[in-house]
């Protein structure tokens, strides 16, 4: 369904990106999808081309890029190593964020812009939502560090989802931010981290159909027209 094409960031930089477009009539709004660890790999593609077919122009950005291109990686202890290291040691924040609104300001043209961003990229999700421009919603999914940047103030509406079972962000820190951010919805499933990835062990269908089904509702509330 989808193609990879390239995005010019506000410095220069190329990356590349995955895009996915609706079939049929124009498009009912706009989604950035912001990657986990393991780059823009076949489950984002899949994630792309899932909100394409519910009517959204969507775009995955390739944000490694600047570290390394073209990473696409597994879901094996070598694989996770490695998307860890270029996640946290290889990116600059501020770099990531203009990558970012080059994916905003590209998708921006076919309407009102959300962000949905996994493990990773929920963190993106959330950051992104406090600093990048035209941006009308976002769906942050099992983010880990975001009780760490609850100084930030959301630029638009936002909803979390998170795994009850998730070692990586403990329940402390959901009601953490629960507390912070009171005008964030946060949702709380009986699954693991990763849970919306079925390509990994962790995946939880029912989880995954829920915090799916919420985040299009949200999506259609705020992207709509008039939305």
């Amino acid at each position: 369904m989808g193609t990879t094409r390239q995005l010019r960031a506000s410095d220069g930089f190329t990356l590349g990106a995955y895009e996915a477009l609706p079939d049929g009539d124009a498009a009912r709004g706009a989604v950035v999808v912001i990657q986990e660890i393991f780059g823009v790999n076949d489950h984002i593609r899949e994630v792309c081309d899932g909100y394409a077919r519910d009517g959204y122009a969507v775009i995955a950005p390739q944000i490694f890029d600047r570290a390394e291109r073209d990473v696409e990686l597994g879901y094996e202890a070598d694989d996770m190593t490695r998307g860890i290291g270029i996640a946290f040691q290889g990116l600059d924040r501020e770099n990531t964020l203009k990558d970012l609104q080059a994916a905003v300001d590209e998708v921006g043209k076919y309407g009102r812009v959300g962000l949905v961003g996994y493990c990773f990229g929920g963190i993106l999700t959330w950051v992104g939502a406090c600093e990048l421009e035209g941006v009308a919603c976002a769906s942050a999914y099992y983010g880990g560090g975001i009780a760490g940047e609850l100084e930030r103030t959301a630029n638009c509406p936002v909803i979390m989802h998170f795994g009850e079972l998730d070692a990586h962000i403990p329940m402390t820190d959901v009601e953490r931010i629960r507390t912070a951010l009171p005008d964030v919805d946060v949702y709380v499933y009986p699954a693991d981290h990763g849970f919306n990835c079925d390509h990994r062990a962790s995946h939880h269908g029912p989880s995954a159909a829920t915090a799916r089904e919420r985040t299009l509702a949200f999506f259609a509330e705020h992207l709509g027209a008039g939305g």
